[in-house]
């Protein structure tokens, strides 16, 4: 007998006597199997690894307040969203869909932080403070980009298959953004805080407003009407247009009271 093969007893009826002998089978081969399915689990978590440590550096980088890799990684609920993602991302790949959805609803209850295991997101993300962050199945983020808290990356409910946004590399989201559609944000673009964005924004801009309009573009100022401080409040000026309405109308009473006592 060698390594490859087993000894196994069998048993045989020669003209009515049971008989029994020993004879040699070929082992499985579950050992490379095995060996096969350890050495691409050990890859798999590897890249989870490494994933985990750009989204680290990404944050010590951008965020002032973080003073360690150990800070980052223990108390940065950004991080443990993004973490969490690393693994269901992986299961949802391999068809564990359901698997995957729960770790990501338990990630979501701990951090406020959800994100569909489906979407796609690059290497550098920074989810600064996160509470109420979102991102869709469909969504995609490049490289580099920072995501601020309340921000959403949804859909409008009229799609079917690709509803939500692609984030290229390098974008800023403001706080409280929400991005609705399938719709691209091109490279180094920024989307400011309370931004309501339903249309392509292209690569190098600033997008600020509810709906969202394009205020600078590779540095330049495309719109000196537009201000984020000093917004016009509407209620205010119709409330102006009265008035000054009103005035009128007071005025030409006025005069036809003047008019009437004249021909007295």
């Amino acid at each position: 007998m060698n390594q490859t093969t087993s000894k196994k007893i069998q048993y045989d009826w020669v003209d009515g006597v049971r008989t029994v002998r020993t004879v040699e089978v070929p082992k499985k081969k579950k050992t490379d199997e095995l060996k096969k399915q350890l050495k691409q689990i050990k890859t798999v978590w590897a890249e989870i690894a490494d994933e985990i440590k750009a989204d680290v550096k990404a944050t010590r980088q951008r965020d002032p307040a973080a003073k360690s890799d150990a800070e980052v990684l223990l108390l940065y609920s950004g991080v443990h969203a993004l973490a969490a993602y690393r693994v269901a991302h992986r299961m949802h790949q391999n068809g564990h869909a359901f698997a995957a959805r729960a770790l990501s609803q338990t990630a979501r209850f701990i951090t406020g932080i959800e994100i569909h295991p489906a979407a796609k997101i690059g290497r550098g993300l920074l989810i600064d403070h996160g509470m109420g962050v979102v991102i869709g199945e469909t969504a995609e983020i490049g490289d580099n980009c920072t995501l601020y808290q309340g921000v959403t990356l949804g859909g409008t409910g009229k799609d079917v298959g690709k509803r939500h946004p692609t984030l290229g590399n390098n974008v800023m989201v403001g706080a409280g953004a929400k991005v609705l559609g399938p719709f691209t944000i091109g490279d180094n673009t920024k989307i400011a805080a309370n931004a309501v964005v339903l249309v392509e924004i292209p690569e190098n801009c600033t997008a600020v407003g509810i709906p969202a309009k394009v205020v600078k573009r590779e540095g330049i100022r495309v719109d000196d009407d537009l201000d984020q401080i000093h917004v016009p409040d509407p209620v205010a000026q119709q409330i102006r247009r009265l008035e000054e309405k009103l005035a009128s109308l007071e005025a030409e009473l006025a005069d036809v009271k003047k008019n009437k006592e004249k021909k007295k």
